[in-house]
């Protein structure tokens, strides 16, 4: 291979990455602009949304009502300390002749000491009850959090799995993990902190209130002369902090995003030394979390020293009126220490309250940014009655026209009505595919070739139906896959991809992937034919060696037959090599070759190949160019007939001797 060969193939491979991240900076912009219409401010309650929510509770009804029972309970227990002080005061320590005592006195002893110990007893009684009911309904709750959030996590990954890989191409990875995990917890914040906790606080007002009401009622308009003051101060905290929140939670599915792509691109990000742009890049989102956070801490350290001093001033009007009173003599002295208690509790739950209600708006943000990602339905699904192939392996393309371009109504119209020659003439849709027509024969071996773009990958997703056409038909197995049952359709395929992926576990269970039907005898016969014995049997663990994330330990080449491996074992009836040996030395590649020699017999074969020495003996070759199917033929047919493929074929083989042999042993370079 040629130093400029070389080089070209180099750029091939890695200017798309290149390019992602030179676009990495433009698309920051475009997703800072859409930020606000993928985190939407909603409202503090959703009727609609919440009666959703609560379907998640159904199987945990009889939690989530103990929980409520013990609550209010606890909102009497909480309430009924400073009425016990009050009591022991009145009755027992200050007497005043002519006072009526309080209803309990009449259960307690008429001894001052007895009765004050009596009065301790219920009131440590009383700690103990609420703390009994605090750990119950805590416990049920946060139990019955975990569960709802296990549910809803289970039913979004379900319907994440569901989705087409246009789904995919659309919804950045870093927004749909921020889906399934931090929106996850702000509803299970809310269920298990949020909802029932805001009832116990209004319980825990409005016993109080009603207790100070009939204590004296002047002194109870005295401690909620104040409120007016709180509430206008907690709507200007609430809307600061809600807005603080949305920024904030923008910026935190940003910086999953845009951290899941960099990680993941770490490589090229080093080779072309952008490692200071990135930075500046993601020091830009984290500021932007970074300020979003540091304004809601600015409202909260001015809210909660507010409404400290509002309730403060409430308590010394309570001081100021209730000792006069009590000077007077209208006013009992247990009644102004109850008074005072009861205005220092009084006061934490409306800060409490406040802080609820960020918790259920926050809640509710989520709940719609999740429901919305449950509510798009894929657009690719089987069809309610699925006609089964005929499981010969055959494969036909009739007349496909396909783009990646998500198009309006008026143009769907257009594809369904116009002409070829209308379509291939209007500019407006990106069709990667045009009018190609080809059959692939049972058993048959068939190779696609053709610059880089040509669409030969695009070939092999619509025979999965990853991807549906806009006009004409793909059949396998003598049937449109669009008529197929997806399930059973891609169980047909065997792939093996050029940059193949590997999950973090171990090698048997990268080459079942959860296929149990998969036996022990099957799996080291795979292991065999595909020429990975040698290397298993050379590891400590054999197949049951520790796998890191993507493979990280393994070579390119290890991990390409552990490919060929995992596909072989599923015994599919049609198999798709693409590029498979491009990212191989030498050695290895023969290794591979020896194996797809094994793989192919008796199976239909798609194979997508740069290198034309690979697929020589293929029994027809498909040569694409800018979306149509050039040629057809075998290897010698389409040479005799000088077209496209010759000069592709002269372009590798222009600075090597031709001999009489094929050179199919010499490595060559990609050409595209």
């Amino acid at each position: 291979m040629s130093i400029v060969s070389l080089e070209r193939v180099n750029r091939r491979r890695v200017a798309p990455h290149l390019q992602s991240i030179q676009m990495a900076a433009k698309a920051e912009d475009k997703k800072k602009k859409s930020a606000h219409d993928d985190d939407p401010a909603g409202k503090a309650f959703d009727s609609r949304l919440m009666r959703r929510l609560l379907t998640y509770l159904r199987p945990y009804t009889g939690h989530a009502l103990i929980s409520a029972l013990a609550i209010l309970l606890k909102a009497g227990a909480d309430v009924a300390g400073p009425f016990l002080v009050k009591v022991g005061v009145d009755a027992y320590m200050t007497p005043e002749p002519g006072h009526k005592p309080a209803w309990i006195v009449r259960y307690l002893s008429h001894d001052p000491i007895t009765g004050i110990s009596q009065l301790a007893a219920l009131y440590l009684i009383a700690l103990l009850v609420s703390y009994g009911l605090e750990f119950m309904q805590t416990y049920l709750m946060q139990w019955t959090g975990q569960r709802v959030m296990f549910d809803l996590r289970s039913q979004i990954f379900r319907h994440l799995q569901r989705m087409d890989v246009s789904f995919y191409d659309h919804n950045p990875v870093g927004r749909l993990v921020t889906r399934v995990t931090g929106d996850v917890d702000a509803l299970n914040e809310m269920f298990t902190s949020g909802v029932l906790a805001i009832f116990e606080d209004v319980f825990v007002l409005l016993f109080i209130v009603i207790v100070m009401v009939q204590m004296n009622p002047l002194l109870a308009l005295m401690t909620l002369s104040v409120i007016p003051a709180i509430i206008y101060c907690t709507k200007l905290f609430r809307d600061h902090v809600r807005n603080s929140y949305r920024r904030q939670r923008g910026a935190t599915a940003r910086i999953n995003s845009f951290t899941q792509e960099y990680v993941s691109g770490m490589a090229v990000v080093q080779m072309f030394n952008r490692e200071k742009r990135a930075f500046r890049d993601f020091s830009a989102v984290n500021d932007e979390n970074k300020q979003a956070w540091t304004d809601a801490i600015f409202a909260y350290a001015l809210y909660y020293p507010a409404v400290e001093l509002l309730s403060a001033t409430a308590i010394a009007l309570v001081i100021w009126r209730g000792g006069a009173g009590v000077l007077s003599g209208y006013v009992t002295l247990g009644v102004l220490i109850a008074f005072m208690q009861y205005a220092q509790r009084f006061f934490r739950p409306i800060q409490d309250l406040s802080e609820k209600y960020n918790i259920l708006q926050a809640a509710m943000a989520a709940a719609e940014r999740i429901f919305k990602l449950l509510d798009t339905a894929p657009t690719i699904q089987s069809p309610a009655q699925p006609i089964a192939g005929d499981n010969s392996g055959a494969v036909e393309f009739r007349n496909v026209w396909f783009t990646y371009q998500r198009l309006t109504e008026a143009q769907q119209v257009f594809v369904s009505s116009a002409t070829d020659e209308e379509l291939a003439a209007d500019t407006q849709i990106e069709w990667i595919l045009k009018g190609v027509s080809f059959i692939i024969a049972p058993d048959e071996t068939a190779a696609i070739v053709g610059h880089t773009g040509a669409g030969k990958t695009t070939i092999t997703s619509l025979m999965m139906r990853f991807y549906d056409v806009q006009r004409g038909e793909v059949l396998v197995d003598s049937v449109d896959v669009r008529l197929q049952d997806l399930n059973r359709l891609r169980r047909r395929f065997g792939v093996v991809l050029q940059d193949p992926f590997l999950f973090t576990g171990t090698i048997a269970q990268n080459i079942r992937l959860g296929s149990e039907w998969i036996t022990e005898e099957q799996l080291q016969q795979a292991v065999e034919d595909v020429n990975l014995g040698a290397f298993i049997r050379s590891l400590s663990k054999g197949l049951q060696e520790p796998v890191v994330e993507r493979g990280a330990t393994f070579s390119t080449g290890q991990k390409q037959l552990i490919s060929f491996a995992r596909a072989l074992a599923h015994r599919p009836g049609i198999l798709i090599l693409d590029e498979a040996t491009s990212s191989v030395d030498t050695e290895t590649e023969l290794l591979v070759r020896s194996a797809v020699d094994r793989m192919i017999t008796g199976r239909t074969s798609v194979m997508i190949a740069h290198r034309l020495s690979t697929i020589q003996k293929a029994d027809t070759i498909l040569v694409m160019h800018k979306g149509h199917l050039h040629e057809q033929g075998t290897h010698q047919q389409l040479l005799a007939h000088r077209g496209l493929y010759w000069k592709l074929y002269q372009l590798q083989y222009k600075d090597q001797e031709m001999g009489d042999s094929a050179p199919s042993s010499i490595p060559t370079p990609a050409v595209g």
